[in-house]
């Protein structure tokens, strides 16, 4: 069975319809990409599947169970954590303050403050700093952190990347490989094509709500990426072999 599966969800913002009929799964333990240029539901899916955004039509369903009418804090105890993109920190606490925010949703499991610094070293000296004085890539691993916090049984994390220089992103993915050879189930929402790819099992590309294409991350090329990113590949779901 399935960690996660996704049946024929559409998302409204209004009248817009900014997801249109995603469906889609993943397993424990995977990592999947997903990808698309600004406006292509991204977000909006990723808020869907943690409960931040009701949807109008379709399920949401973890490890069997249908989750799509649970709201985003009973999410969370169910083992959904999301990183949203900006981070929303609490940039009045410390480091350690907001990681232990992330212990409030009561699961058991193994992750702890000293566990969350092993993995985010670069956070170590930055403790008991405010999180508003910290640096871009400090305020992402915290982010991180906070939800890992939470022991999650699925990772949502948005835009990484997003403002981060080169070199800060480096050392985040560094850091996220650890987690995804721990096993950590990750959903990552990524505009670097080469990274998505690189540390990912699946990838989907999503355009104007809809996926565009879907298929193994080994099994599909950036060409191929590119051009469903901009609507110039017109296969439907899982026709990319594995």
């Amino acid at each position: 069975m399935s960690l996660l599966a996704i049946e024929n969800l559409v998302v409204r913002h209004g009248l817009l319809q900014a997801v249109r009929g995603v469906s889609f799964a993943i397993e424990r333990g995977e990592t999947l990409a997903l990808v698309g240029a600004n406006g292509a539901g991204k977000t909006t899916l990723l808020r869907a599947i943690a409960g931040a955004h009701q949807p109008t039509a379709g399920r949401v369903l973890l490890d069997g169970a249908d989750i799509t009418g649970v709201p985003s804090h009973k999410r969370v105890g169910m083992g959904v954590a999301l990183v949203p993109e900006g981070r929303k920190l609490f940039v009045q606490m410390t480091v350690e303050e907001n990681l232990l925010l992330g212990k409030t949703a009561g699961r058991p499991g193994d992750w702890s403050v000293e566990r969350v610094l092993d993995t985010f070293p670069n956070l170590k000296p930055r403790r008991h700093a405010k999180t508003g004085h910290l640096s871009g890539g400090e305020q992402q691993a915290t982010a991180i952190g906070r939800a890992l916090m939470s022991n999650p049984e699925l990772l949502l994390l948005d835009e990484v990347s997003l403002g981060l220089s080169p070199l800060v992103v480096d050392r985040v993915y560094a850091s996220l490989q650890g987690l995804i050879s721990s096993g950590t189930t990750i959903i990552l929402v990524e505009q670097d094509l080469n990274r998505a790819l690189s540390v990912s099992d699946k990838v989907i590309c999503m355009l104007e709500g809809r996926v565009a294409l879907e298929g193994s991350s080994k099994g599909v090329s950036r060409d191929e990426v590119t051009k469903a990113y901009f609507g110039l590949h017109r296969k439907s779901a899982g026709s990319v072999p594995a």
